[in-house]
């Protein structure tokens, strides 16, 4: 090749890839994808006087066999009415720590719970994948939805192993970071934004939402990074209500097996949480 066709082909391979990251750069996040089902709607909430009214609640059936049941349903909530908040932490490898789903539930004082998953939202046919979520791939959504659902969607249907850990938390905060969620998640309704992997995930939205409501403020680390170890930080920071050391709160926490033996029953929620 003589000089003249090298230089020629460098330009090409330079104006394509400056074209390529031109088209990269300029991508919009959208709404309008053909989503997976358990994706396909986004939660909206309203203010009613003192009450939180949410639209498109998640509440999938996973009793029984095959795929699970779909339905959406509409919610209340009283505003003031929040009494706990729990973390939900789902490793995706039993034999290391490391990559995981993690996820926030809230226990109302009339014995409901709700549980909101920041998730990467995948259209029909796809699978999650790190790599697609650096370079604007998925979407950002907030699930919204019953306990029985996101967390036996991923006992029963991830085959995860899933620690649900009860947070050090006043009535006053666990509110406060309940409508935080909520009005977010309302927000991305009509303003979607792209996922990514490392600072707009599960666990960064998390990070957000706590230290907006919390003094002091939670550092972002390789502990959120990985997020399989995110209940190491949670643990030393003193947030998960326990007085046990962190190995012996795992297994205390780990409701796999309540998972599978109440997934039918009308009292999941409490059947799934160990007695003090």
């Amino acid at each position: 090749m003589s000089e003249l066709a090298r230089r020629g082909a460098g330009a090409v391979l330079i104006v394509c890839g400056l074209a390529t990251a031109l088209w990269w750069w300029r991508m919009e996040p959208r709404s309008d994808r053909d989503w997976t089902p358990e994706q396909s709607r986004t939660a909206r909430a309203h203010r009613q006087s003192d009450s939180v009214v949410i639209e498109n609640v998640r509440a999938f059936d996973w009793s029984g066999p095959g795929a699970p049941r779909e339905r959406w349903e509409t919610r209340a909530f009283g505003s003031d009415a929040v009494e706990s908040v729990w973390f939900v932490l789902a490793p995706f490898e039993r034999d290391r720590r490391g990559p995981a789903h993690a996820f926030l539930s809230f226990g109302f004082d009339d014995g409901r719970y709700l549980s909101i998953s920041v998730e990467a939202r995948r259209e029909a046919g796809e699978t999650y994948s790190i790599l697609r979520g650096l370079l604007k791939g998925f979407e950002l959504t907030y699930i919204v939805g019953d306990e029985r659902d996101l967390i036996g969607s991923r006992v029963l249907g991830a085959q995860d192993d899933v620690y649900l850990y009860p947070i050090r938390a006043s009535r006053e905060a666990a509110s406060a970071l309940f409508l935080d969620v909520i009005e977010e998640a309302s927000r991305l309704a009509d303003r979607p934004v792209f996922y990514g992997s490392l600072r707009n995930n599960c666990t960064t939205r998390i990070l957000r939402h706590v230290n907006r409501i919390a003094e002091p403020r939670i550092r972002y680390g390789w502990r959120l990074l990985l997020p399989g170890y995110s209940d190491a930080l949670a643990h030393s920071l003193g947030l998960i209500d326990t007085d046990l050391p962190l190995e012996a709160a795992r297994a205390r926490f780990l409701v796999n097996d309540r998972v599978r033996a109440h997934i039918a029953d009308s009292a999941f929620s409490a059947r799934i949480r160990p007695r003090a």
